[in-house]
């Protein structure tokens, strides 16, 4: 069975209470179990974390190249601010995909400017929990394709 892994960055831990008008109701728990059942659908592996610290995305990052078959990875405001994560999603020779809950290129301009999506495969933003489903849709095919 292939393995992924589902990275999700600062402040995703506040979901459901956190300005409900753009990121929704849905915790990251609900995320959770929804990403839990695609996977199951593809027959996939899922590890599902999250964390404030930057470092620890890193070295999660990092274990990817030899613990999984490709990565998902929302890394929520490191999206427009850390070179290092975009340095180590650059090393990792897996499929990765980012991922949003918003559209981030409808947000404020500082949001508009993702510097990890260099990184990536590819991005899905926009679809709320979608983006998540359709990003494990999407990593699936890269991985056996």
């Amino acid at each position: 069975m292939k393995k992924i892994v589902i990275l999700n960055g600062p402040n995703l831990n506040l979901l459901g209470n956190r300005e409900q008008e753009i990121y929704g109701t849905n915790t990251l728990d609900d995320v959770e179990k929804e990403c839990l059942n695609k996977c199951l659908e593809f027959k996939l592996e899922c590890n599902f974390f999250q964390n404030n610290n930057e470092g620890d995305i890193i070295n999660h990052i990092h274990s990817a190249q030899d613990n999984y078959d490709g990565l998902v990875i929302n890394p929520a405001a490191f999206t427009h601010t850390s070179i290092a994560l975009l340095d180590a999603l650059r090393a990792l020779s897996k499929p990765k995909i980012e991922v949003h809950l918003s559209n981030i290129q409808a947000r404020e301009d500082f949001r508009k400017n993702s510097i990890t999506s260099q990184g990536v495969d590819g991005s899905i933003c926009g679809f709320g929990t979608l983006s998540y489903l359709l990003a494990i849709e999407a990593l699936n095919k890269l991985i056996y394709k």
